[in-house]
């Protein structure tokens, strides 16, 4: 990873005529599938994966190292989310494992009693090593017997996730129920796309209205005679969508296509009501802002329960634009690198729009700007990567923005600052 200035000044200076041609990007490969990647395969039973094939930031560095590592001693996750979740059922999977997994104090902090309850209820070792219900964890790892688990659906999908690509490895396989209505659906459908992939189906039972059940396994991944083709990052796109709407210039994005895996490739429909439309070109996308394209210029309303990852670059386009909004479906916010929820209405603020938190998953804004707090706001980001980079483009309303802490990005796309300095920004590092 390239070393980073900890704050950035972000300055934007508009030049209407170089919007004619098209500004080129390339977004990083999905995060979301190289990290299920790298699991499968580890259970298939081969080596880590050359790097070259998965996302170079620092959550798949993560999930690499520890893969590659052996199955004793103490491996530190950092912030990485998906890789704590993973690897917590990785391990417990697979026998002789001594495993001590821990992670920043931010991930000490980050519930995960419900994997380890459904872990511990198929016949899992796991030991909490301070705090009950959450990291460190001690992990001894058997071969685990499988069997009937419920999950309330309402909580991250990472659980689930996490569960049903260990199935193939117990004895009796995994049925899975989950209880009410499930958040983040599209990361599920990647995870059984991609376990099918290394031919392992599945039983999929969802009535409408009533619990999903899911049954998979046992049986033995196989290697694909080819090697699996990572798709690029579709929420580190919306990043570019978001710029186009706010300053009016047209991008060129390579490495995604009209068929993706990635739930958030609904954000094609999301921007084209902003404003934003889309063309795809073969192995890229071609993005044009019309802010004269969009027919309806009222409050804009959207449930975000199956792409909670745009929510950020989302809100903070809307409050560029002007436009109100209320947005919900926003409950696993809470529990990400920080409280999303929290953390938007505060740096929001900073920048004179009083966003209100609605309940504890919806954000509403009635279009009142009060203005920055000062000429020069600067902009928190609580450790996390999305903070920075949807709220970073906001500089193009603004002027200038000081984004504290704007190495976070390597955490999912270590050339962010670079490539948004092709668009009229200027990134001015500050020690």
């Amino acid at each position: 990873m390239q070393t980073r200035p900890m704050n950035v000044l972000v300055t934007y200076s508009p030049d209407h005529a170089t919007r004619v041609s098209p500004t080129e990007v390339t977004v990083p490969l999905s995060k979301s599938i190289s990290n299920r990647l790298s699991i499968i395969n580890a259970l298939a039973g081969n080596r880590v994966l050359p790097q070259r094939l998965l996302a170079v930031c620092d959550d798949t560095e993560v999930m690499r190292r520890a893969l590659m590592s052996g199955n004793s001693g103490r491996i530190d996750v950092g912030a990485a989310g998906t890789a704590m979740r993973f690897l917590t059922a990785y391990y417990a999977a697979t026998p002789g494992c001594d495993i001590t997994l821990d992670g920043s104090e931010r991930m000490r902090r980050r519930p995960i009693s419900i994997l380890v309850d459904a872990l511990r209820l198929i016949g899992a070792h796991i030991d909490y090593l301070r705090e009950p219900g959450y990291p460190p964890l001690h992990i001894r790892g058997r071969r685990l017997e499988g069997g009937s688990i419920e999950l309330d659906a309402g909580v991250s999908s990472q659980y689930t996730s996490a569960l049903l690509m260990i199935a193939p490895a117990t004895t009796l396989g995994i049925e899975l129920t989950l209880k009410g209505r499930p958040v983040s659906v599209p990361y599920i459908m990647m995870t059984l796309a991609m376990m099918e992939a290394y031919g392992i189906g599945h039983l999929d039972t969802r009535p409408d209205n009533l619990d999903w059940a899911i049954k998979a396994g046992p049986g033995m991944y196989r290697t694909p005679s080819a090697p699996y083709k990572v798709e690029g990052d579709w929420s580190a796109a919306s990043y570019w969508y978001e710029t186009a709407a706010l300053t009016g210039r047209s991008f060129v994005i390579d490495n995604l296509s009209d068929i993706s895996l990635q739930g958030d490739s609904r954000l094609t429909d999301i921007f084209g009501r902003l404003g934003v439309r889309t063309a795809f070109e073969g192995n890229r996308v071609v993005i044009t802002p019309d802010q004269a394209d969009v027919a309806d210029t009222g409050e804009f309303k959207l449930n975000m329960v199956d792409t909670p990852d745009l929510a950020q670059t989302v809100i903070a386009t809307c409050c560029g634009l002007g436009r109100p909004f209320t947005i919900d479906g926003l409950s696993t916010l809470r529990i990400k690198e920080t409280d999303r929820i929290d953390a938007l209405r505060r740096e929001l603020g900073r920048l004179g729009y009083p966003v209100e938190i609605i309940g504890d998953d919806t954000m509403h804004w009635d279009g009142r700007h009060t203005g920055p707090d000062t000429d020069t706001p600067a902009i928190k980001t609580y450790n996390d990567h999305r903070m920075a980079m949807s709220l970073a483009p906001l500089a193009a309303r603004h002027g200038r923005l000081l984004i504290q802490d704007a190495d976070v990005v390597s955490k999912s796309y270590p050339d962010y600052w670079q490539q948004l300095s092709r668009a009229n920004f200027t990134i001015t590092g500050r020690p």
